[in-house]
C-alpha cells in the first residue's frame, strides 16, 4: 500500500509533535491506513488557521472535508467508524461500552495527572507520578493473561493508553517489577508497524536506545 505521505489526501489532522493526545490519533491513522495530511504543531507557535478550524486552538484536530472535529478520544471513534477497516471497537454494545468507560477512566485517572506531572510544583508533581504507577500497577495482571487490553483483539483503547507507556521515562515514573507484564504489553505495543510510523522526530528522542 502506499504510504500517507504519498497517497492523495482527503483528510488533514493538525497533530502535535510531542503531546500523547495527537500521538494516539497519529496511531489510529497508521492503523487504518487512512488517506490523510499530518501538518506537524509546534503547540508554542500554532498555525493561523487551527484557531479558525478550532474555537479552542487545540490539537489534534481533524478536517475531513466539512466536518471539523478536535478532541482525540472523538477523533479517534469517528475514524473507526468511517474506516471499519481493521475495526478497533468491540461489535456489540455492551463491549463498547465498557471500552469507552475504560477510555475514559484513562483521561480522567492517568492523563489528567500530567498537567500536574509536567507543572512546577515538586510535591504535586510527586503524587500525581505515584498515582500514576499505582495505576499501571495494578492494572498490570491483565497482560499475563491476554494481550491487549480488551483481549486478544488490538483496540482503541491501546492506541490511548501505548503513549502514555512510551513517555514514562519523560514523566520520570519507573515502574516496580510486580509491573513487568505491562511493561512487555508496552513492548509488544512499541513493535507495530503503526506505532513506529506514528512517531515524529522528537518523540523517537523520547525513549533511550535499545530500551
Amino acid at each position: 500500500m502506499a504510504s500517507l505521505a504519498t497517497r492523495k489526501h482527503i483528510m488533514t489532522l493538525y497533530s502535535g509533535t510531542s503531546d500523547p493526545y495527537s500521538h494516539r490519533t497519529r496511531i489510529v491513522l497508521y492503523e487504518k491506513d487512512v488517506e490523510c495530511q499530518v501538518i506537524e504543531v509546534d503547540v508554542r507557535k500554532k498555525p493561523r488557521e487551527l484557531g479558525e478550524f478550532n474555537p479552542y486552538n487545540t490539537v489534534p484536530t481533524m478536517v475531513d472535508r466539512d466536518l471539523v472535529l478536535y478532541e482525540s478520544l472523538l477523533i479517534n471513534e469517528y475514524l473507526d467508524e468511517r474506516l471499519p477497516h481493521p475495526p478497533l471497537m468491540p461489535v456489540d454494545p455492551v463491549s463498547r461500552a465498557k471500552a469507552r468507560l475504560m477510555l475514559m477512566r484513562f483521561d480522567r485517572d492517568w492523563y489528567g495527572l500530567l498537567p500536574e506531572i509536567e507543572g512546577g510544583d515538586k510535591k504535586a508533581a510527586q503524587k500525581a507520578r505515584t498515582a500514576v504507577r499505582d495505576g499501571l500497577t495494578v492494572i498490570s495482571p491483565v497482560f499475563k493473561e491476554q494481550q491487549f487490553v480488551l483481549g486478544e483483539e488490538f483496540s482503541l483503547v491501546d492506541c490511548s493508553l501505548a503513549p502514555l507507556l512510551w513517555r514514562l521515562n519523560v514523566y520520570g515514573i519507573e515502574l516496580p517489577r510486580q509491573a513487568r507484564p505491562i511493561l512487555d504489553y508496552a513492548e509488544r505495543l512499541f513493535e507495530r508497524k503503526s506505532f513506529k510510523l506514528s512517531l515524529t522526530e522528537t518523540e523517537r528522542e523520547m525513549r533511550p536506545r535499545g530500551r
